[in-house]
């Protein structure tokens, strides 16, 4: 059992040519099966997170594998979204900054780590993760379903993903960048 948060990592990362596949049709079926497979994703980040706090164990592989998954799932689906042949589309823009973020932020972490320094998840990161998953599960539907316009509200979503990404962001930043240079990271 102490392994079973790890697994629901890997499994999710599994999940990720599954949707990506899945989003290679830009139909209606394929895409309520991306959502699905997106929705899956989400709880198993849920609930790796949930037993690993609540049975007190952390390994140096999840403390790897749960951010990157996360990451890794979030940017494939954008990607794909942009890509895919169908309208509206997410702005490829949108996508881009938002990888780009992360991937600025995952950089700086490296570096910090590199000189002693672990930096642990923010608060508005949190939040972040929260409106892109919101986000991407609409834009994964992207169909009218039930009298919503699951495109519409995903893209308000993202939005608001991206305005909370490039805060955090910017934020992660400016409270590192100055405990790197003046060696304040005892």
């Amino acid at each position: 059992m102490a392994n079973l948060p790890n697994l629901l990592t890997i499994f999710r990362i599994l999940l990720i040519p599954l949707l990506v596949v899945l989003l290679t049709d830009p139909g209606p079926t394929a895409s309520v099966l991306a959502a699905l497979t997106f929705f899956l994703a989400s709880w198993s980040d849920f609930l790796d997170g949930y037993l690993a706090r609540r049975w007190g164990i952390s390994t140096p592989l999840g403390q790897l594998l749960d951010p990157l998954a996360d990451k890794l799932i979030v940017a494939a689906a954008l990607i794909m979204l942009a890509g895919m042949a169908r309208s509206p589309a997410v702005p490829a823009w949108m996508a881009a900054v938002i990888i780009g973020r992360e991937l600025a932020v995952t950089a700086l972490r490296v570096v910090a780590l590199g000189q002693g320094l672990v930096l642990a998840a923010e608060e508005l990161g949190k939040y972040k993760m929260i409106f892109q998953m919101l986000a991407l599960h609409g834009l994964l539907l992207h169909y009218p379903f039930l009298g919503v316009d699951w495109h519409l509200a995903g893209m308000y979503f993202l939005w608001i993903a991206l305005v909370i990404s490039l805060w955090s962001g910017i934020d992660y930043h400016v409270k590192v960048i100055p405990r790197l240079l003046h060696g304040a990271y005892a």
